[in-house]
């Protein structure tokens, strides 16, 4: 492990990310707030959605600092009585969650019909790019507005694996992602089909399936991998956009769109702290893995070198 670590940052991108104050700054934040998500049972000081812990005396607490907060709750609390610092923990997980489960899935889905449609070409070409074209002509919030609340209408008493997974699939095509990684991987493919080693591997007699996964499939993921990096900031934001409107998470786990929506209520009561903190936690993961992706951008780019 220490072998590849050292490997790693001895490499060009390796030398990319030590000589970029930014990218570690950036790096560091999404870490930790990754960190702090994903063992919030650990970390976090309360467990805000545990009902039989919650004390209504305690509900629109002001942040420590102020006269009338309380050590007990960091950042105040919110209108039940939840702790915000704890919340906007438990929330980050849901809404990370959701975002690299919706990227990882639109990529899935891209990169198989981009390297299908780059490598085959013809009709198959064709068919493929105009169901892109058409895609790409839908609003992406009004699409995944469309299937969240169909959703919604087909499955109403679904569990909430079930409404997690139709909130990820509304996520994925609404965004529309597929459609950039199928053309990246498609116009990459084009490229790459024609060089030696693929004439070389067919003139061998090997499979297109196993030429497409074994030789294509490796060449192409730079690009893949920073569009991915930049989507997951993008597929977090609409997810928080979604719960905001009411058709996102369960009310039950509730994400940063929620706990935003929630403290909208009591933005001009005098109880900023409710939306704020969770709103400042939400630019906080997003501006991060934006300025991840930039990097990667230009550390995967030899001309930038």
């Amino acid at each position: 492990m220490k072998t590849t670590i050292a490997r790693w940052l001895d490499s060009d991108v390796g030398h990319s990310f030590r000589t970029s104050p930014v990218a570690m700054v950036a790096a560091a934040i999404a870490l930790v707030c990754i960190f702090c998500s994903v063992f919030a049972g650990w970390v976090a000081p309360h467990d805000p959605f545990n009902l039989s812990t919650l004390e209504l005396s305690d509900a629109r607490l002001p942040p420590a600092w102020y006269a009338q907060g309380s050590s007990k709750y960091l950042l105040g609390t919110d209108d039940q009585g939840r702790d915000i610092l704890s919340a906007l923990m438990y929330g980050a997980r849901i809404s990370l969650v959701v975002g690299v489960a919706s990227v990882l899935l639109s990529m899935f889905a891209g990169v198989s019909l981009g390297l299908l449609a780059g490598f085959k070409g013809g009709w198959i070409d064709s068919a493929l790019m105009r169901v892109c074209d058409v895609m790409s002509s839908f609003p992406p919030i009004l699409v995944a507005l469309l299937i969240a609340g169909v959703g919604r209408a087909v499955f109403p008493n679904a569990s909430q694996l079930l409404a997690m997974g139709v909130l990820i699939l509304s996520i994925s095509m609404g965004q529309s992602g597929w459609v950039q990684y199928a053309r990246t991987v498609r116009g990459s493919t084009m490229v790459e089909r024609g060089k030696e080693y693929v004439q070389a591997a067919r003139v061998t007699g090997v499979a297109p399936l196993r030429i497409m996964r074994r030789h294509v499939l490796p060449n192409v993921m730079g690009p893949v991998l920073v569009l991915a990096t930049i989507q997951v900031a993008t597929a977090i934001i609409t997810e928080a956009t979604l719960s905001f409107l009411g058709v996102g998470a369960p009310p039950t786990s509730p994400s940063l769109g929620t706990l935003i929506r929630v403290g909208n209520d009591y933005l001009f009561s005098g109880e900023w702290w409710i939306t704020v903190f969770p709103g400042l936690m939400l630019v906080l993961i997003a501006l991060s893995v934006n300025l991840l992706g930039d990097w990667l951008r230009d550390a995967l780019n030899p001309r930038l070198r």
